[in-house]
């Protein structure tokens, strides 16, 4: 009998299967997926690891004599050093591959069997015992540093492998011994031979390169500046020589000598960074920044500055000494720079008296901040009129009253006609504002611009005629830079800091000629008077040329001055841009300048040498009247030797100046008869109706135009009464000519309702040739005063439109009218 089968549970367990094997390819294919996506994940991150990195070389900064200045890297938090190899020296690299990976010549990165043995050591004694890590796999962890994980140790495992694939192994010790620790921060071993052996890593002995290569295990502990942590280094020294003898690296003679040395081993005494040159090595380190002069350094990381240390400190005293006289004063603090003329190097440069005076902002370095340079600015708006043709050696300027844009003299007064040497001496103000007004406001803006003292980022408008009294503000380093023009011989050099650059050649802004002429107006002591007395601050026993500033409000006080050998610029004032009690550039930056210029030129303070700066080139020299710019006669009482090219000196002489024959008796004209008792030469001056006003001023006589009577003889009979002004006792008449010269035409004056009424005045000034005994003011129509020669007379202000005019009694001569708006 059939009994039928039951198939429903077989199909069941066949569907079960099924989806169990399902199930267990999708697992499998997940787990692939899961593996493939780990992998190519691992193989990304070892691939982007697999590169050699670190950060640049740490600059090594010395003094021009070698002392140490301070260092450049990358960051605090990266240390210094990372110096790379041209080549491994062959004992480096036998002791570094003898104490890290003896068999790193002979495995692919890692080593398999040094694995294996750390690994059972570590499971005997239940702790780690020793690593496993070769030079490659600790140049990964260096380069990517973290917690130490397996994962991460599997990374760096395959990463060393990379490494050594793709560079070779010869590569991977030049970066392990460039980026490896030494202690200090200090990274690579030849920066650490250079920072604690002060040698080249290429000339180090068996004992010095045991020595350093014992430290990497653990810097902290054997840190060579501890003298604890120097003898731990000395001790695993030694053995890592006992290792390189048995290995035969190191021969028994070379031992017996490394033994013996490797236990005095001696850590020189480098210090930290001197205080005093902080500004100028951060200074420096935006100078190779700018031009881009790291990377050149990079291959020679030992950079030789211009610095003089010595120097530095000198000077940086000498600025504590003169801040602490003149803080009482609302000076706060000062810079000074230093210069060589012949190579232009900076050989000091302090930023500021002290950097870690919090009181007085002793951080900034204020030869880099921007502030006004007062009257610095005007011998490059004298240097470009000279080039120009605007002016020569002998062209009278008048500082008679306020000049181009109403700016007026510091002193308030005014000094008359004068030559371009002496109104630059002088400093004055109303003659440097019309030569820049000569000029043309934007040539002098270009000019300036060409110097590097601006960028051009605002118009020549926004400063107008100030420009020639400092209102740009200008930083001492670009003002220093910018004075290599007339300190050399017109072209603009930029400032050197390293002791191996060439001399800058520069660019031509001007000529040679110009900047000598400069050179002997600023040196001139007997120029200067009588704004800066003689044997003051400005006078040395050798030439020096120098310019002083004081901004407006007395904010700022410079000082920049130049000997046959160095430039100098100093800059006095205050962090917070306080006005300081009438501290001036001649009395605190020139002084401290005149220290500094004594210390430099010590051997030439005895005066012995003065032989002065070297006129131009081919020029001629020509006294001249120093009132006048006409050739000098007997009579000029104030003469000055000015130099002219071959046939453009001026040839007319002198005729303002006369000696004349006087009676003593009355002051007057002498006469034959005169008795000779009573008769005495005088010199008189007689400048003319422009200058009348002025000549009275300053009590300089003119000639008398009568004859005495007493005793008169023949040539009383000529000479009856000659005109006011009359230059000899002739007859001779010219028409007249009035001009007023002040108010100008179109003035708008505002009056302060805080000034007194009786001091709330115009002065009116006229111009009358030939002059007139007397001159009628007019205003709107009324007469308002008669007055004497020379005619100057105070209007009292009232609101309104006045016209004003000025006429010769009982004549129908007059001046033009001038209108002016009072509010």
């Amino acid at each position: 009998m059939n009994v039928p089968v039951r198939r429903r549970p077989v199909r069941a367990l066949r569907k079960g299967v099924a989806a169990f094997t399902g199930r267990r390819r999708r697992l499998s294919a997940a787990a692939g997926i899961i593996l493939l996506v780990a992998g190519s994940a691992l193989s990304v991150c070892v691939g982007l690891r697999a590169h050699f990195a670190s950060p640049p070389p740490t600059l090594l900064l010395r003094d021009r004599h070698g002392q140490f200045l301070g260092e450049i890297g990358s960051s605090d938090a990266a240390g210094s050093g990372y110096w790379p190899l041209a080549a491994v020296p062959a004992r480096v690299a036998a002791a570094s591959i003898a104490v890290e990976d003896h068999r790193f010549w002979h495995h692919p990165g890692v080593d398999i069997a040094a694995i294996a043995r750390a690994a059972w050591q570590d499971l005997r004694h239940g702790r780690i015992v020793s690593g496993a890590s070769t030079l490659a796999m600790q140049v990964a962890r260096m380069q990517r540093p973290g917690r130490r994980t397996l994962l991460r140790k599997a990374v760096e495992a395959l990463t060393a492998i990379a490494l050594t694939a793709r560079y070779g192994r010869e590569a991977v010790l030049k970066q392990y011994l460039r980026i490896v620790p030494y202690g200090n921060q200090v990274h690579g071993i030849a920066y650490a031979a250079r920072r604690y052996l002060d040698k080249p890593v290429a000339d180090l002995s068996w004992a010095e390169v045991a020595f350093l290569a014992a430290i990497p295990q653990s810097p902290a502990r054997m840190n060579p500046l501890d003298p604890l942590g120097r003898r731990r280094a000395i001790k695993r020294g030694v053995r890592i020589l006992q290792l390189l003898r048995a290995e035969g690296k190191l021969s028994q003679p070379d031992y017996r000598l490394a033994r013996s040395q490797i236990r005095d081993i001696r850590i020189p005494v480098w210090g930290t960074r001197p205080e005093e040159a902080l500004h100028a090595v951060l200074h420096l380190e935006q100078v190779l920044r700018r031009r881009k002069l790291r990377q050149q350094h990079a291959q020679r990381p030992i950079v030789t500055t211009t610095i003089d240390l010595q120097l530095q400190r000198q000077i940086s005293w000498m600025t504590i000494d003169a801040l602490s006289r003149w803080e009482r004063l609302g000076a706060g603090n000062a810079a000074v720079v230093v210069v060589d003329r012949h190579t232009w190097g900076v050989l000091a440069w302090v930023g500021s008296s002290d950097y870690f005076d919090t009181r007085h902002a002793g951080a900034i370095d204020y030869a880099e901040v921007p502030r006004s340079p007062g009257s610095t600015l005007k011998p490059f708006i004298y240097a470009t009129a000279l080039d120009h043709g605007v002016i020569t050696a002998a062209t009278v300027l008048d500082d008679l009253h306020r000049g181009a844009g109403g700016i007026g003299n510091a002193d308030f007064t005014f000094m008359g006609p004068m030559l371009p040497r002496v109104a630059l001496a002088n400093s004055r103000n109303v003659p440097a504002a019309n030569l820049l007004a000569a000029i043309g406001l934007d040539a002098g803006y270009d000019m300036l611009g060409r110097l590097g003292l601006h960028d051009w980022s605002v118009p020549a408008a926004h400063w107008g005629l100030g420009l020639a009294i400092g209102n740009m503000p200008v930083t001492l380093e670009h003002l220093m830079t910018a004075y290599t023009t007339l300190a050399g011989d017109g072209r603009l050099r930029r400032l050197s800091w390293l002791r191996d650059d060439p001399a800058p050649c520069g660019k031509r802004i001007f000529s040679e000629d110009t900047v000598r002429q400069i050179t002997l107006f600023l040196s001139d002591p007997m120029a200067r008077l009588p704004t800066f007395q003689r044997m003051g601050s400005l006078e040395y026993p050798f030439p020096v040329a120098a310019k002083t500033g004081t901004s407006s409000g007395y904010h700022d006080a410079w000082t920049v001055a130049w000997s046959r050998r160095y430039l100098v610029g100093a800059w006095v004032g205050d962090p917070g841009f306080r006005p300081m009690n009438h501290v001036t550039g001649s009395s605190s930056a020139a002084v401290l300048v005149h220290r500094v210029m004594l210390l430099l030129n010590r051997s030439d303070a005895d005066g012995l040498e003065d032989v002065g700066f070297p006129p131009p080139r081919g020029w001629v020299p020509v006294r001249l009247c120093a009132l006048t710019g006409k050739l000098a006669t007997a009579a000029c009482d104030r003469v000055v030797q000015e130099y002219f090219p071959p046939g453009r000196a001026p040839h007319e002489r002198c005729r303002v100046h006369r000696r004349l024959a006087i009676d003593t008796r009355n002051g007057l004209l002498a006469s034959s008869r005169t008795p000779p008792e009573d008769t005495e030469v005088r010199t008189f001056t007689d400048l003319g109706p422009k200058y009348a006003e002025w000549q009275m001023s300053a009590h300089l006589p003119r000639p008398p135009t009568e004859v005495s009577p007493l005793g008169a003889g023949k040539m009383a009979l000529r000479v009856a009464r000659a005109p006011v002004g009359t230059h000899r006792w002739t007859a001779a008449a010219r028409a007249q000519r009035v001009e007023i010269v002040r108010p100008e035409r179109g003035l708008r004056v505002i009056r302060d309702p805080e000034t007194p009424p009786r001091f709330a005045t115009l002065n009116l000034e006229a111009v009358v040739d030939p002059p007139s005994e007397q001159l009628l003011w007019i205003v709107d129509g009324k007469p308002f005063k008669l007055v004497d020669y020379p005619y100057a007379v105070s209007w009292p202000l009232a609101p309104g439109a006045h016209t004003i005019q000025a006429e010769i009694p009982f004549t129908s001569i007059r001046a033009a009218a001038v209108r002016i708006e009072v509010y």
